[in-house]
């Protein structure tokens, strides 16, 4: 008999589900806005980017309000606040006829996710058992990961061949499944008593705004989605140039088959090995996966990039966020969920600029080859922000048995 404390309780499940949902709408709207920019309202290339754009924006200045939020109100409150704004906001999708009216949609829309993703992380941060935290963690990951492969799916299906409309029904219908889950959720919780018009009081002091703990993981975590953006923003334009497109649609699906096959083992060897053991495998993995994608000239090779890339990169983004957790005090530990995603948000907002403009100057195989040594050279920013410090607390805690 195991003496694991249950991690697959409904709150796990249910919290779990409401970030699939939240993270589903976000990828039907990824892929679809640009399109529907161009399309319907009659918006240039560089507009349409600009939806993306505000719409991280707005979750990325939010994030570290809405970690005093649930200070202050507490975690289901600031849960569903969040996910009756991005319902609404899902709703309002509808009646916008120009790009500037989109454009504060888009603004508005990003503050229920942002509060909703921070509020979220806070949640099943506590929902797992702490012998079991890398574990959780990387299933909880996992719904935002079988987001990223069903949103765009569902997207360009729904916008291809029913139409805009059609499509905006179904954000609708999916963001009242997330506030559904979110409010099944039972957390126990101190009773938060604060005042209505203290809940207006925002501190911007920086040691409010960010849980400094969890800086060097988030800084180790954005350097690294920089190259994440890259497989976002441009590996379906490469497959369409390698004239393999049809497996462009396959990218993510591989990715997340593999990734949900390995899943029950990394997470497990994080909370029994520590964190090295399985990041820096894991870098190797995913910069030889750009490797191979760079120099991919078959749907076979593409493909097996795509599974390489799902181990090393879908087990490095679970393991820094329950790094960022961790390192927090309990108190703190919305403040440092807030923090990591921030970060993580900004380097995926400056690596869809920067990338862009390298497309421009060279070709997606120099492109990608690029990414290869980048992730590389990220072993000995791992190594320098965090790896010694977790081999020295390992070496602690072999001593102290």
């Amino acid at each position: 008999m195991s003496n694991k404390p249950p991690l697959w309780t409904k709150d796990f499940i249910s919290v779990s589900a409401s970030n699939f949902f939240v993270f589903t709408v976000f990828y039907i709207l990824l892929v679809t806005m640009p399109m529907y920019a161009l399309e319907e309202l009659g918006g240039n290339a560089t507009e349409a980017g600009l939806l993306t754009t505000f719409f991280l924006l707005s979750a990325i200045l939010i994030r570290p309000i809405a970690g005093q939020w649930i200070e202050k109100l507490g975690k289901k409150k600031v849960l569903i606040s969040s996910q009756i704004i991005f319902l609404v906001s899902s709703v309002l999708y509808f009646f916008p006829d120009t790009l500037g009216v989109m454009l504060l949609l888009r603004l508005f829309h990003g503050i229920g996710f942002g509060m909703a993703t921070t509020a979220t992380g806070a949640m099943v941060a506590d929902i797992i058992p702490d012998s079991r935290r890398g574990e959780g963690m990387g299933y909880y990951v996992m719904s935002t990961n079988l987001a990223m492969v069903i949103g765009p799916f569902l997207g360009l299906t729904f916008m291809q061949n029913f139409g805009s409309s059609f499509m905006f029904v179904m954000c609708v219908a999916i963001a009242a499944l997330g506030l559904i889950s979110g409010v099944i959720i039972r957390l126990a919780e101190k009773k938060h008593t604060a005042r209505a018009l203290s809940i207006f009081r925002v501190n911007l002091h920086l040691n409010e705004l960010f849980e400094f703990s969890a800086i060097r993981i988030a800084v180790v975590g954005g350097f690294f989605s920089i190259v994440y953006a890259s497989l976002l923003s441009f590996v379906s334009v490469y497959a369409e140039e390698l004239q393999i497109g049809e497996a462009a649609g396959y990218f993510f699906v591989v990715y997340a088959v593999v990734l949900l096959l390995s899943r029950p083992f990394t997470g497990r060897w994080f909370d029994q090995y520590g964190a090295n053991f399985i990041i820096y495998p894991s870098i190797i993995l995913f910069a030889a996966g750009m490797l191979v994608l760079s120099q991919a000239n078959t749907a076979l090779v593409f493909l097996v990039a795509a599974g390489m890339i799902g181990v090393g990169w879908g087990t490095l983004f679970p393991s820094f966020q329950t790094i960022a957790i961790q390192e927090a005090p309990r108190e703190k530990k919305a403040s440092a969920t807030a923090t990591f995603l921030s970060i993580y948000d900004l380097g995926i907002g400056l690596g869809s600029f920067i990338i862009g403009w390298v497309v421009t100057q060279t070709s997606f195989s120099v492109l990608y080859l690029s990414c290869a040594i980048y992730v590389a050279a990220g072993l000995f920013i791992y190594l320098g922000l965090y790896g010694r410090k977790a081999k020295e607390s390992k070496e602690k805690q072999r001593q102290m048995i």
